[in-house]
């Protein structure tokens, strides 16, 4: 046998053939038969077994299946062997798509969601096991594909005429008559607002995206656990926010934003680590203080200045309870609606010279790239945790990215006047957060991962000539 367990691909994507150490004496033998890290390492997902079953057949040629449930499955035996067979029954360009092998203790499978699974046992007393990481539910949608469909082609070692079968197994429909089995379903929170906007642009209207906003959806109901049947959902994205930095200085913005910010989250945290989900939340710049000199990297010790940023740096501790969470963590973001780039290039158009301030630096973080960077980070199954995700190239101010507006539609940028912070302020009556005067993040580890965000001057050229008035 071999030393090392391995795993190998098949056609049916994710579903991974495995290879298992078995141990023998004159005792008997010995085999791990699923040891979390080492099938990590070798590619499973952590898909998180919640049950294990066992089925024991009597006799050779015993046959059960064409069966798809909504739920992950990892299959072994313990003792005897099985010829097994499966078939995609997935949306998608691999439907229908079948592999067969046999599986002895020596073999295991793992067999995603939505992939039909079936096996035929070639010795009498075949224990067959398998983990699955849901409990059977009459809610739940179930898939299943008469064994003797001709479209798959199945060469059964046991001729069906001649197998032991269950009266279902032998009347389930053929291929053409099977509904495929859609994707776990995607929740977006926060549709409306820029980031919700720019995921909706990209994600579309399929029929396992669902958008809400806040108006729609309590995100932070105590019921929120309750509130859909979440072993549906395969991911949350989080875009929803309170980021009225300085209403949360008020005794009601206060306790909105540490609802939304915080309390939310959390609750949406325990929903994806209860249910398997992959939690996508969306952090600022203002878990900092802005008082280093360096960009500040994803693992830098928060230190927020005011009720924003504090209620996000909590968020950011729940979120990441997850066990699969990704906190993609941005700074002074555009997109569509209100936001600094559009009242810029409206004053401009109207001819009025602003005051900008000049003590605050970062980048501009354009929505649609952090819906892409989201993205990615799904489809490629990048290593969970917080990446930092903005523009690249230089850290400006915020006058000077005016002045780059300015520029841009053909206006002297010279209009614009350098002030600080502290003059801008001046005269306000009503009550003003504090603000980090960096905001610059470290950009190393989302492009480590494989994504590359806009140089900050060709983003906002391209945003200005979609979006400006």
């Amino acid at each position: 046998m071999a030393a090392e367990a391995s795993a190998t691909t098949t056609p049916i994507p994710g579903l991974l053939l495995l290879d298992l150490p078995v141990h023998g004496d004159s005792r008997g033998w010995f085999k791990e038969n699923w040891q979390r890290e080492k099938m990590r390492a070798l590619g499973l997902p952590d898909f998180g077994p919640v049950q294990n079953n066992i089925s024991f057949n009597d006799t050779a040629g015993t046959t059960r299946g064409i069966h798809a449930e909504p739920w992950d499955k990892y299959v072994s035996v313990a003792t005897g062997r099985i010829f097994g067979a499966w078939v995609d029954l997935r949306q998608g360009p691999t439907f229908g798509a079948v592999f067969t092998a046999e599986i002895t203790p020596s073999r295991a499978i793992f067999v995603p969601r939505g992939v039909g699974n079936a096996y035929q046992t070639l010795e009498p007393a075949t224990a067959y096991t398998y983990l699955v990481n849901d409990h059977w539910s009459p809610e739940a949608s179930y898939s299943f594909l008469n064994l003797a469909d001709e479209t798959t082609a199945i060469d059964w070692p046991i001729p069906l005429a001649q197998a032991e079968l269950s009266d279902k197994d032998k009347n389930h429909p053929r291929l053409a008559d099977v509904t495929p089995v859609p994707p776990r379903k995607i929740l977006i929170t926060g549709a409306n607002g820029q980031v919700g906007r720019a995921l909706r642009e990209l994600y579309g209207e399929a029929a396992h995206i669902e958008y809400t906003t806040r108006a729609e959806f309590d995100i932070a109901s105590t019921n929120l656990a309750a509130a859909r049947r979440w072993r549906d959902y395969g991911t949350i994205i989080n875009a929803a926010a309170y980021t009225a930095v300085d209403a949360a200085e008020t005794a009601d913005g206060r306790a909105t934003a540490w609802a939304v910010n915080a309390a939310a989250p959390a609750q949406l945290a325990r929903i994806a680590a209860e249910n398997g989900i992959a939690l996508v939340h969306i952090s600022s710049d203002y878990v900092f203080d802005g008082a280093a000199t360096e960009p500040y990297a994803e693992d830098t010790p928060f230190s927020p200045l005011g009720v924003y940023g504090q209620s996000k740096a909590a968020g950011d501790l729940a979120a990441a309870t997850a066990p699969r969470h990704y906190i993609v963590r941005a700074s002074w973001v555009i997109g569509e609606g209100s936001n600094f780039v559009r009242t810029m290039a409206s004053l401009a158009e109207r001819g009025i010279d602003p005051k900008v301030i000049d003590d605050q630096h970062g980048r501009l973080t354009f929505a649609d790239d952090i819906a892409a960077g989201i993205h990615h980070l799904l489809e490629t199954g990048a290593t969970h945790g917080t990446y930092n995700l903005t523009s690249r190239g230089d850290a400006q101010s915020w006058a000077d990215i005016a002045r780059d507006v300015y520029r841009s539609l053909g206006h002297d940028p010279a209009r614009v006047t350098s002030v600080s912070t502290d003059e801008y302020y001046a005269d306000a009556t009503a009550v003003i957060a504090p603000r980090p005067r960096n905001s610059e993040l470290d950009l190393g580890r989302i492009i480590g991962a494989g994504f590359a965000p806009r140089d900050s001057a060709r983003a906002l050229a391209e945003y200005l000539a979609e979006s400006a008035p």
